[in-house]
C-alpha cells in the first residue's frame, strides 16, 4: 500500500509532533503559547484534509503530553485444525482479536488480554510474527501513527463469552475469510499469520 494520500496530511502529524514536543520542554510562556497555536493549525488542517468534525480531531489528536510515540495494537492470531481465529465487531465485520496496548501490561499479556476479552478463550503468546507500520498495511490512514503487534499464540481453552465489543466468534481457512475489518485485519495479514502458523521457523517481519 502507498503511504498517506496528501502531503498536507503528513505535514499536519509533524506539526502536530513538533509542537508536542515544543509544549512539554518548552519553558518559555511565550515559546508555549506559539507550540499551542501551531497545534491548534495542525488539528485544523487534518480536520479539513480528512472530514472529521475539529472536536474530534482534537480530542484523538491533542491530548498528549511529553514526547509523541506511536501507539501500540496486538493482533492475535490463534489457529485450531489449521484455521484462524477471527472475531465479529458490531457492524458485522470480522477481525483478528486485539487493540490498544493497555499501559499496565506487556505485549503478550495484552495480547492475551484482548483474547479472553473478546473471544472468551485463554491463550499463550508464542511468537512475534511482525510489527508493522499501521499506514503501510490499513486503510483509512490515521492522524496518529500506529504499530501493530502480530502475536501467534497457542490456544488453552475457553468459549466464547457475550462482551460489549464483539457478536461472535469462529476459525476461517484462508479460502474462506468472511467481510473483514480492514482498518484492523486484511486479507494480507491473515495470510502473513497462516504463513508464520505453518512455517517450521519464522523470522519476524519488521516494516
Amino acid at each position: 500500500m502507498e503511504g498517506r494520500t496528501s502531503p498536507w496530511l503528513d505535514w499536519a502529524v509533524e506539526l502536530q509532533a513538533l509542537a508536542q514536543a515544543g509544549l512539554h520542554y518548552g519553558k518559555d510562556p511565550f515559546d508555549i503559547e506559539r507550540f499551542q497555536r501551531i497545534r491548534d493549525i495542525a488539528a485544523e488542517m487534518l480536520a479539513r484534509g480528512t472530514d472529521l468534525p475539529l472536536e474530534t480531531v482534537t480530542d484523538l489528536f491533542c491530548c498528549e503530553s511529553g514526547y509523541q510515540t506511536p501507539k501500540l495494537d496486538t493482533r492475535a492470531a490463534v489457529f485450531q485444525n489449521g484455521r484462524i481465529l477471527l472475531v465479529r465487531e458490531n457492524d458485522g465485520r470480522w477481525s483478528l482479536p486485539g487493540g490498544w496496548v493497555d499501559v499496565n501490561v506487556s505485549v503478550g499479556e495484552n495480547t492475551a488480554k484482548e483474547v479472553r476479552e473478546e473471544a472468551g478463550l485463554e491463550v499463550i503468546p508464542r511468537r512475534v510474527i511482525a510489527v508493522q507500520d499501521r499506514e503501510k498495511h490499513n486503510r483509512p490512514v490515521y492522524a496518529w501513527k500506529i504499530c501493530k503487534v502480530f502475536v501467534l499464540c497457542a490456544l488453552v481453552g475457553g468459549e466464547f463469552r457475550p462482551n460489549s465489543e464483539t457478536t461472535a466468534s469462529g476459525y476461517f481457512s484462508l479460502e474462506d475469510l468472511p467481510p473483514l475489518a480492514e482498518e484492523k485485519t486484511t486479507a494480507e495479514q491473515v495470510r502473513m499469520c497462516f504463513e508464520a502458523y505453518r512455517a517450521e521457523t519464522w523470522e519476524t517481519l519488521l516494516d
